[in-house]
């Protein structure tokens, strides 16, 4: 016998400030879903799981929570003004007995329930809060980027601890190997609209991609037959004394519908200038070491990055990753040993506290009044990589709309702010970059984007996160901070240092993908290869695969039959990138070649 659901939305429209977020949606929650919730920032995805928390009132449709069912919602920003400690904002309204959950949670959580709530910082309180959630367990969980704060190890405690439970949840995440374990549907939110698709996260970029192919498809045959319709509209009238009105309102109907299509928002116009080329070695530290009171957060260490590398540094809170950046990059000394920077580096810098924005300042004030990006004389421009824009103008690229230049920084979301200071940092150029938490709250999209800029940039990246999917797309090294000190070297990204320390490594489908031919050549046994060699082998691949879709779509470009006449500055700029695309391929498969052959000798 069927189960009744556990929630349901019929009908659901709700307005801000004039915009619908939603008009006429329909969604129901059964009992056991594993949902991920997905869509680009400000789509409305909190919205909605306010709405299904019962904490935001639509304008119009029902809510039917099923009968005697319980719901827990996780709050991104938890109130706890009436409470003395962490832990007894998470044991609240739980039965003396039962305390023990709490107990739990904050062990695999990382945070300590004595916690004055007045000295708790941010992450700690969000901690408390997730704690509070999964001590009540509820039959339906919200989660609202219940990894943002947490490190590896808590992550890993999380999705075990969800992966046994019998509750139902829905979950918001930018953490895509999070959301590959644990979901097996997928609500998606696109203008307004809400699809449901009985596959976890797993297979939803794909979902994504033939949706919106379908679309684009349906747009041109619109578009097609308006042209057709608005051409005999033009010759066939005049041929006529009688017109057609029937077919007048029928091309009128068809403007209609074509002007009604919402489009597609589209991705962040970001770029990175890496500026002046640095020396090839940008970084040398031997034997530095660090410790407060009696702790040791670093013991002696050697490390040498040189120019081009991607080095990802990971390891639990408080391990001391931000601590080992700030030496490496000269801004603190180390206790013992020395660190050594290359010559002309340029130091760009994401930190993940959001420092740098002031939350009074409006978004216009927050690029003119940053000293790097002011144009003498000019209170609207801002420079940007060498150039004079107009501040909404570079906003805009940005997605950020004409009202939100004017609007305080307090009132942005967890990715806008991430968007709002990216946009500082990429003003100007760089070639040493530092990206210290750069994934919190960016929506999938706009983390693609950051790791293709990221692939095509020239500089050298240090980068601190626990988002385990993008460690694996940028890194190229990895140092893990494992407690008591220490501090080891790994080749490659998270999955690499995983398997280097003998520990299982579930293969996701992102990562699992190769080019077709790289998957038919053997893999060889790369013992005869220097650690650099190595890393060039591993990352050859990915090159190759980015470098014949690029070949493709040019040669689709210039396959147009009038682009020549039409634009040919166009046709002129794409012929010199393909040959250009084409020139860097073949030294790509040769330099693959030769190391594989190195590697086997």
């Amino acid at each position: 016998m069927a189960r009744a659901p556990l929630l349901q939305l019929s009908d659901i429209s709700l307005t801000y400030g004039g915009a619908p977020v939603f008009d006429g949606l329909s969604l129901t929650i059964q009992p056991g879903d594993r949902v991920a919730l997905v869509g680009r920032n400000g789509s409305g995805k909190s919205t909605l799981m306010k709405v299904m928390a019962g904490l935001v009132e639509p304008d119009r449709g029902e809510i039917v929570l099923g009968a005697g069912v319980s719901t827990g919602y996780m709050e991104q920003d938890p109130d706890l003004s009436d409470y003395a400690t962490l832990g007894q904002f998470a044991a609240a309204g739980l039965p003396e007995a039962e305390g023990y959950r709490v107990q739990m949670a904050a062990e695999g959580l990382k945070f300590d329930p004595g916690r004055p709530v007045a000295t708790a910082s941010g992450g700690e309180r969000r901690r408390a809060a997730l704690a509070r959630l999964l001590a009540q367990a509820p039959e339906l969980m919200l989660l609202d980027e219940p990894t943002n704060h947490l490190d590896i190890e808590a992550i890993g405690w999380l999705e075990d601890h969800l992966s046994q439970t019998r509750a139902a949840y829905v979950i918001i995440s930018h953490d895509r190997a999070f959301l590959r374990r644990l979901t097996r549907a997928t609500l998606w939110i696109d203008r307004g609209e809400v699809r449901r698709q009985e596959r976890g996260f797993e297979g939803f970029e794909d979902w994504r991609e033939a949706v919106w192919s379908a679309e684009d498809e349906a747009r041109h045959k619109l578009d097609r037959k308006i042209k057709a319709e608005a051409r005999w509209a033009v010759e066939g009238i005049s041929a006529r004394r009688k017109r057609n009105q029937g077919r007048v309102r029928a091309l009128a109907a068809l403007r209609d519908e074509r002007s009604a299509q919402i489009r597609r928002q589209g991705t962040a116009a970001m770029a990175l200038d890496s500026g002046p080329q640095s020396g090839r070695k940008v970084i040398e530290a031997r034997g530095i070491a660090k410790t407060f009171g009696d702790r040791a957060i670093l013991r002696p260490f050697d490390l040498r990055v040189n120019r081009g590398d991607r080095v990802a540094f990971v390891g639990p809170n408080g391990a001391g990753k931000t601590t080992l950046i700030r030496m490496l990059t000269g801004e603190i000394a180390p206790d013992q040993g020395a660190v050594t920077l290359g010559t002309n580096l340029e130091l760009a810098i994401f930190d993940q506290t959001r420092s740098a924005l002031n939350p009074d300042q409006t978004l216009w004030e927050s690029l003119t009044g940053d000293p790097d990006m002011r144009v003498s004389g000019r209170a609207d421009q801002v420079m940007v990589r060498g150039q004079p824009c107009h501040v909404v103008a570079y906003l805009k690229d940005f997605l950020f709309d004409d009202a939100q230049a004017r609007a305080p920084v307090r009132s942005l979301s967890g990715g806008e702010k991430a968007r709002l200071l990216l946009a500082r940092l990429m003003a100007r150029p760089s070639n040493l970059l530092v990206l210290d938490e750069p994934t919190n709250d960016l929506d999938v999209e706009t983390l693609d984007l950051l790791q293709d800029l990221l692939g095509d940039y020239d500089g050298t990246v240090l980068l601190v996160s626990h988002d385990r999917d993008f460690i694996d797309r940028v890194a190229d090294t990895t140092v893990a901070m494992e407690g008591d000190g220490r501090a080891t070297v790994y080749a490659g990204g998270w999955s690499d240092y995983r398997a280097q320390r003998g520990e299982d490594v579930p293969v996701e489908p992102e990562t699992a993908k190769k080019p077709e031919a790289m998957a038919e050549r053997p893999k060889a046994v790369r013992t005869g290869l220097s650690f650099t060699e190595r890393h060039r082998l591993d990352a050859l691949p990915a090159m190759i695969e980015r470098l014949e879709a690029e070949i493709a779509k040019l040669s689709e470009f210039l396959a147009q039959p009038d682009l020549f006449q039409s634009a040919p500055a166009k046709f002129r700029k794409a012929t010199e990138a393909l040959a250009e695309r084409q020139h860097a391929l073949a030294a790509a498969e040769e330099e693959w070649l030769m190391l594989e052959e190195k590697a086997a000798s």
